[in-house]
C-alpha cells in the first residue's frame, strides 16, 4: 500500500496477512498489554514489564513503533481504547482521515473525535478551555470524556469536525493507544473501528470482519474494557455542562463536580416508538412491530450532529432488534417469551439479549446474557459483543431487555435503542 503524509511525502509500507485480512496489517501487541499497569494517576502512569527472555515484548514494541509509522505517514490503523477499537488516522492530514469515512461508509457530515496523547497537545488543536472544562480534564482524563471545544483554524482537516466550528477532543485511558499516538507525533482522529451503522468494536476480531483489506492496519491489544465509546459533553457559556452523547462517565459523576447544570443535548430526547403490548402477538410479529415504528427515524433527519452518535442509527445487528422495558421484570420476561415463541412458529432464528435475573426464563435459539442487573458496567462491557454474537449465528429476531437510566445504564439504553431503531414496548 501506498500513502501520502502531512508533508505530501509518498510512503510503502508492507502489507503482512496474518489473520488472512488481505492487505490489512495485523500487528499483535499483546505481550505490551501483560506488561503495563494501566491504572493512572493524573497523566502519570507505572510500567510493571515482565520478563521478555521469549523477545515476546521486543517484538510488541516494534509492531507498535511500525504501527505508529503508518499513521505518520497516512495509513489507517484500528487500535485499542479503554472504551472500544478506534480507526485512527492523522487528523491533520486530509487524504488519510478520507481513507476512514470511506472504509467506514461514514456520512459526510459526521464530526470525528480527535485522540490525544498529552495535554500540552491541547494547545494546538483548540482555541483555549474555560475553568469548568480544566476541571473536567482534571478529573477524567486520561479516561473516557470527550470535550467539545472551539477549534483552532487550520488545525485539522475540515473533514475531522464536519465544518463545525468546534474540533471534539479526548485522552484515552488505555496504555498502547496513549504510546501509539505519542509514538506517531500526530493528533489521532478516531472513529469506532467498524462499518457505519455496526455494533462497535470490543476485540480486534471485530474490526477484521468489517474492515479487512479496506484499513492499513489492526493493533490487536486484547478487548477493551468500557465497552461503550466516551461520554461527549459541551460546556456552555454559563458553565453548564450539556451531554451530547452519554458514554463512560456518567451524568452523576458529572453533577458531583458540582461546576453547573449538567443536561442532556434535547436531541437526545427524541422520542422512542412505544409499542403497544396489547394485542401484539397477533398476526406476523414482525410485520407488528415494524407498522407500529414506521418514520420514527425520520424524525432527526435535520439534526445537525454536534458530535458523533447524534443523528445516525448506529450500532445496529442484522436482524430486527427490539425492546421490552418495565417495571415487573416477571411481567417482561413473560412477554418476551411469549414474542420469542411465535417468532419460532413464523420460521424466524430467534435470539434473546437479557441480564442474568431472567435469563433461565428464555427459550431461543441464541441467548446472550448482559451479566446481573445490579452490575451495568459488565452489561457495557458485553453490548456490543452480544450485538455482534447475534449476527454470527445469523439471528433474524432479537428481543433485548431494557435497563435503569441511572449510572452507566443511560449508555447501554443510549446504544440500545440506536440499534434498534428507537423501536421499544413499554409495559
Amino acid at each position: 500500500m501506498t500513502s501520502t503524509d502531512n508533508n505530501g511525502e509518498q510512503y510503502n509500507f508492507k502489507a503482512v496477512d496474518k489473520q488472512g485480512w488481505g492487505e490489512t496489517h495485523w500487528w499483535n501487541v499483546l505481550p505490551l498489554v501483560s506488561s503495563f499497569d494501566l491504572s493512572y494517576e493524573g497523566e502519570g502512569h507505572d510500567e510493571n514489564y515482565v520478563d521478555d527472555s521469549s523477545g515476546e515484548l521486543e517484538d510488541a514494541r516494534a509492531a507498535m513503533l511500525e504501527a505508529a509509522e503508518v499513521l505518520a505517514h497516512g495509513g489507517t490503523v484500528a487500535f485499542p481504547t479503554e472504551t472500544v477499537y478506534g480507526l485512527g488516522a492523522d487528523a491533520r492530514n486530509t487524504e488519510a482521515v478520507q481513507r476512514i469515512f470511506t472504509a467506514k461508509g461514514r456520512p459526510a457530515d459526521n464530526p470525528l473525535i480527535v485522540h490525544i496523547a498529552k495535554k500540552e497537545q491541547l494547545a494546538e488543536l483548540v482555541m483555549g478551555i474555560n475553568k469548568t472544562e480544566e476541571v473536567l480534564i482534571q478529573h477524567f482524563w486520561p479516561g473516557p470524556l470527550t470535550l467539545v471545544l472551539p477549534v483552532k483554524q487550520g488545525a485539522v482537516s475540515p473533514l475531522v469536525t464536519a465544518g463545525l466550528s468546534t474540533v471534539a477532543v479526548r485522552m484515552p485511558d488505555h496504555e498502547i493507544a496513549l504510546q501509539l499516538i505519542a509514538a506517531s507525533n500526530c493528533p489521532i482522529a478516531a472513529p469506532s473501528a467498524n462499518r457505519s451503522g455496526r455494533p462497535s468494536p470490543t476485540k480486534a476480531r471485530h474490526v477484521g470482519e468489517d474492515l479487512a483489506g479496506s484499513i492499513s492496519g489492526i493493533v490487536d491489544g486484547g478487548a477493551t474494557g468500557v465497552g461503550v465509546e466516551s461520554t461527549v459533553v459541551q460546556v456552555e457559556k454559563e458553565g453548564n455542562i450539556t451531554i451530547l452523547r452519554p458514554g463512560g462517565i456518567t451524568i452523576e459523576q458529572l453533577s458531583a463536580l458540582q461546576l453547573g447544570e449538567v443536561k442532556l443535548d434535547p436531541a437526545l430526547l427524541v422520542d422512542t416508538t412505544n409499542l403497544n403490548p396489547d394485542g401484539t402477538l397477533q398476526n406476523d410479529i414482525k410485520s407488528f412491530f415494524m407498522e407500529n415504528a414506521s418514520n420514527k427515524n425520520q424524525e432527526q433527519a435535520s439534526v445537525t450532529p454536534k458530535s458523533p452518535g447524534m443523528k445516525y442509527k448506529h450500532y445496529a445487528p442484522r436482524g430486527q432488534l427490539y425492546i421490552v422495558r418495565g417495571e415487573d421484570p416477571n411481567q417482561i420476561s413473560t412477554y418476551i417469551q411469549a414474542g420469542l415463541a411465535r417468532a419460532k412458529a413464523q420460521q424466524e432464528k430467534t435470539g434473546v439479549i437479557a441480564f442474568e435475573e431472567q435469563i433461565a426464563n428464555y427459550d431461543a435459539d441464541v441467548v446472550v446474557s448482559l451479566g446481573a442487573m445490579k452490575h451495568l458496567e459488565t452489561a457495557a462491557h458485553r453490548l456490543y459483543d452480544a450485538l455482534r454474537t447475534m449476527d454470527e449465528q445469523e439471528v433474524t429476531f432479537i428481543l433485548a431487555e431494557g435497563c435503569s437510566e441511572q449510572g452507566v445504564g443511560a449508555a447501554i439504553m443510549n446504544r440500545l435503542l440506536k440499534a434498534a431503531g428507537h423501536r421499544i414496548v413499554d409495559l
